[in-house]
């Protein structure tokens, strides 16, 4: 019986994973995304774990005076300082860094020349134009990218379910002010309003998240809305209400699952537009503070230093390889999901 309910996905992951391309690319995005997500492990400027006369520390949790291991002062321990570090690291203390030793804000003082630098050995992908280590900021804006595209992608769906469920089940007189508010609301300013508020409110991510889900839910509600409307009229549903069942359960058990096709395979797409979105954004300066990673902020600062070619190639690369895996992640969900190869 269970077995029976689950075939129609099961025929769908199927069809998705014979998309090789869309397949490999789900996995290549997961991989990239689990290995951003540990950013703190792979590229830090203090030890993941410290060995000390006998005592653990683990610096990426807790900050540590460095009175701890036999310095001066009872402010944080400064783990480039030679002194500190010579202290960590001799006789049977151990000290263990990631890969990359340097974080999102790490500014590299040792540098021999002007900033942005080029890449060597210390800085695998040079610095931006404050001394600070691209492949940390890459990491850590990838990261950041992602979590703010998951989480407008989230907020922009469920609006745009609800949205068109209402106009879609209720049609008559809701469904045409729905339309007309629609019509009026899609025709406001974004990026003037973005530029506004901005220019009020001190910037954030949480601001930004707000700001763009208000128009990000808009393109979704005409599918939804599509497809409730088509499927109010159906035998099963004219049955349901004639039973006494309640317009919400028939909304969410009967007609919902039904119009969940466009919504899935729209997915990958909204994702990739919502990442781009908060890059644009970066780029004009209307995006998140300042000192926050962001791949759009090193773009500009390539726009701003030409010959410092390591900025844009490098988060070019990323922002484009991330966009095209989504993009194959979606067109293999549309085939999986195509009424006509059920």
């Amino acid at each position: 019986m269970s077995s029976h309910g689950h075939a129609p996905e099961y025929r769908r992951w199927r069809r998705f994973k014979r998309n090789r391309r869309g397949y490999v690319s789900l996995l290549l995005f997961g991989l990239l995304f689990v290995i951003s997500l540990g950013a703190e492990l792979l590229s830090n400027d203090v030890p993941v774990l410290i060995r000390y006369n006998g005592d653990f520390y683990f610096p990426l949790v807790r900050a540590y005076p460095e009175k701890v291991f036999g310095g001066d002062f009872e402010t944080e321990a400064d783990y480039k300082d030679p002194y500190i570090l010579e202290r960590i690291t001799s006789g049977d203390n151990r000290a263990f860094f990631p890969l990359n030793r340097h974080s999102f804000n790490t500014i590299n003082l040792a540098i021999d020349g002007p900033v942005p630098s080029p890449p060597t050995s210390e800085n695998v992908l040079g610095t931006d134009d404050r001394g600070r280590d691209v492949l940390a900021r890459l990491l850590y804006g990838f990261r950041l990218s992602v979590l703010f595209g998951f989480a407008l992608t989230l907020v922009g769906t469920l609006a745009g379910i609800f949205a068109g469920a209402i106009q879609g089940f209720f049609g008559g007189r809701t469904d045409l002010l729905c339309q007309r508010f629609i019509e009026v609301w899609s025709a406001m300013p974004e990026l003037y309003l973005l530029i506004i508020f901005a220019s009020i409110f001190k910037p954030s991510v949480l601001l930004l998240l707000i700001l763009l889900s208000l128009f990000s839910w808009m393109g979704l509600s005409d599918y939804v809305r599509a497809e409730f409307l088509k499927g109010r009229n159906m035998e099963y549903v004219k049955a349901a209400r004639a039973l006494g069942v309640s317009n919400v359960t028939i909304m969410v058990r009967h007609l919902l699952p039904n119009g969940m096709t466009p919504v899935i395979t729209f997915l990958p797409f909204r994702m990739s537009a919502s990442i781009l979105a908060l890059t644009s954004l970066d780029f004009l300066g209307l995006g998140v503070p300042p000192a926050t990673p962001s791949l759009g902020e090193l773009l500009a600062q390539g726009k701003s230093n030409i010959d410092a070619w390591w900025l844009s190639l490098s988060t070019f690369i990323l922002l484009v390889g991330t966009l095209v895996l989504l993009i194959f992640i979606g067109e293999a969900l549309r085939e999986a999901f195509d009424p006509r190869k059920m």
